[in-house]
């Protein structure tokens, strides 16, 4: 039965601990992408320096194709790891995904962990909710409060019924929630899109969100961390310790949802996430079909540190490897990098 007894910011807190330094990975499930490989360019035909990674994403111009998923929020340390996140992506040019804003609604005392537009002024911010939470009371007006607290360009509600069930204190009811997500699509004055949180959206589920009036998916693919590992470290339960070993492996890989999703609609707009560490791997994704690629806990380390730089090099880091992927195959610039045959499925 869930706990009560915890309140939501301090079970962000415990989170923020377990991702850092608990193995909270899947076992025997990887992203997918280690089954593609590039097919090499040795006369690329390029200048390296001319390689371009912007793009466009809900109608902004970026600087590059990259996401900092959402992670956290609520508490004095998300604080601090927001506002190095928000200082670094404007530094890059990424957008900027926020944790569930919901502990701002709850505790209103908090809600100034969420506020990073001074630090990020130029960038796409998205703000978060879990979309379970729209059979919990929540409705609109809380989504708009959201999205007016952190200054956000659009609002994502996430999916994450399996980490619900292992969670102690979790919400389950995730009955007749697509017509709650269709009006809130329908009534919300920004973009609404969809995200999974590590375990995957298929091409049906997402044809459904589409449908409903959803701006965009971000898949969330298996192969990174498991939610459910994350709420095993937190639960009491015995039962719930050995039926995590069970799910261990749960979950849809994230190169297949994206080949799933971009078949299932090829114009609409997918981020894909899940697992992902370096620009090699956004590069994968970006060929597969994706218009924007989202890392999440790979950055979390540096994120914790004093002040943005070491954050800001990884970002960096990541853009160099993708650029030099896009090198090594003789592309200039991410729509061709979309269309680009050059990615071999080694497993076909």
């Amino acid at each position: 039965m869930p706990d009560h007894n915890k309140t939501t910011n301090q079970r962000k807190s415990e989170h923020i601990d377990i991702v850092l330094n608990r193995d909270v990975e899947g076992r025997n499930i990887t992203t997918g992408l280690e089954e593609y490989h590039f097919r090499h360019q040795a006369l690329p035909e390029l200048d390296f320096a001319a390689i371009n990674l912007s793009t466009f994403f809900l109608g902004y111009a970026l600087k590059t194709p990259f996401l900092i998923s959402s992670m956290t929020g609520g508490t004095k340390e998300a604080h601090n790891i927001n506002r190095n996140l928000a200082q670094a992506a404007q530094d890059r040019g990424w957008v900027l995904g926020l944790g569930s804003v919901r502990t701002a609604l709850e505790y209103p005392e908090l809600a100034h962990t969420f506020d990073v537009r001074s630090d990020a002024p130029d960038i796409p911010i998205l703000a978060n909710l879990g979309a379970v939470q729209l059979n919990y009371g929540f409705g609109t007006e809380e989504c708009r409060r959201i999205v007016e607290i952190t200054g956000a360009d659009a609002l994502i509600l996430h999916l994450n019924s399996m980490q619900e069930v292992f969670q102690p204190e979790g919400n389950t009811r995730f009955d007749q929630l697509l017509a709650k997500i269709e009006q809130v699509c329908a009534e919300l004055e920004v973009p609404v899109g969809i995200k999974e949180v590590g375990f995957g959206i298929d091409g049906e589920t997402a044809r459904r969100l589409w449908n409903v009036g959803a701006s965009f998916v971000d898949v969330a693919g298996a192969g990174g961390t498991s939610w459910i590992q994350v709420e095993k470290y937190r639960s009491p339960d015995p039962l719930v310790h050995h039926a995590a070993e069970a799910f261990r492996d749960w979950g849809l890989p994230t190169a297949m949802c994206i080949r799933e999703v971009r078949t299932a609609s090829p114009d609409t707009s997918l981020i894909a996430s899940g697992g992902l560490h370096n620009g090699v791997e956004g590069a994968k994704c970006l060929a597969l079909g994706a218009d924007l690629v989202g890392y999440g806990r790979s950055l979390l380390h540096a994120a914790t540190q004093p002040t943005p730089e070491a954050i800001s090099q990884q970002l960096e880091r990541i853009e160099w490897e993708c650029r030099t992927a896009m090198f090594g195959i003789g592309v200039a610039d991410i729509e061709s990098l979309r269309g680009t045959d050059r990615l071999i499925h080694i497993k076909e």
